[in-house]
């Protein structure tokens, strides 16, 4: 399996047995139950931190032009008292500190109190989400799925997504649990609701290969010193 070459060509890349069953249910009994649809902040824990840095940064360093940063982590659980859909999109922003006026950055949003900013293109084009899968993930319960290759194609309008539904091939990312899908935040995604009363959780990690322009700030601070080579 070529990692670089799924990521440059399909904008998606899963890497199987990256946590063992034993790590799998020490971090689902750790995060124990998500609020809602996901919980965010997840970089603050310690374990969670830990894990980005040791073992899930091996996995991103070789994909980005820098060292990369764990920079924001998000708690995905989906079972029967907490099933929803998501609808096709990007990930466009980032979870910052506080707004601040700086060329190229905008426009700007506010989620669960938290100030999200839309980067310039080139820097969403440096980061790479790391989704670690603590359940055994297919079409049942919710298996995320993608369009190969649509991350090439820049930031896209509402009728861009659905002509890219017509022209791109869709994927389902099935995965057992302690596999890892690598993925570009401009790959369009999407998930179903789930049709079981298996859990599907993800721990959801978000990776950037450049550094903040002054005076702006990654919202997780905890995480943001630089990993070492």
């Amino acid at each position: 399996m070529n990692i670089a070459s799924n990521l440059d060509t399909r904008g998606f890349a899963i890497v199987p047995n990256v946590l063992d069953a034993a790590g799998c249910h020490a971090m689902a009994s750790l995060l124990g139950d998500a609020s809602g649809a996901g919980t965010r902040g997840m970089l603050r824990i310690q374990e969670v931190a830990a894990l980005a840095q040791r073992l899930l940064a091996d996995l991103v360093r070789p994909h980005l032009p820098d060292k990369p940063v764990p920079v924001r982590g998000i708690y995905f659980d989906k079972r029967p008292e907490t099933n929803w859909l998501v609808a096709w999109h990007q990930d466009l922003t980032l979870a910052l500190k506080e707004k601040a006026e700086v060329p190229g950055f905008g426009p700007w949003s506010v989620k669960e109190g938290v100030p999200h900013v839309q980067p310039p293109m080139k820097l969403l084009e440096q980061m790479l989400t790391v989704r670690l899968h603590l359940d055994d993930t297919d079409a049942d319960n919710g298996a995320l799925r993608v369009l190969s290759g649509t991350h090439r194609l820049g930031r896209l309008s509402a009728e861009a997504i659905q002509n890219c539904r017509e022209t791109h091939e869709e994927v389902l990312c099935e995965a057992k649990a302690g596999d890892v899908l690598l993925m570009r935040p401009l790959l369009l995604h999407a998930s179903s609701r789930s049709s079981s009363a298996r859990r599907r959780r993800v721990l959801h990690i978000e990776f950037a290969g450049f550094s903040l322009p002054d005076p702006l700030e990654w919202h997780e601070a905890p995480c943001q010193s630089v990993i070492s080579p």
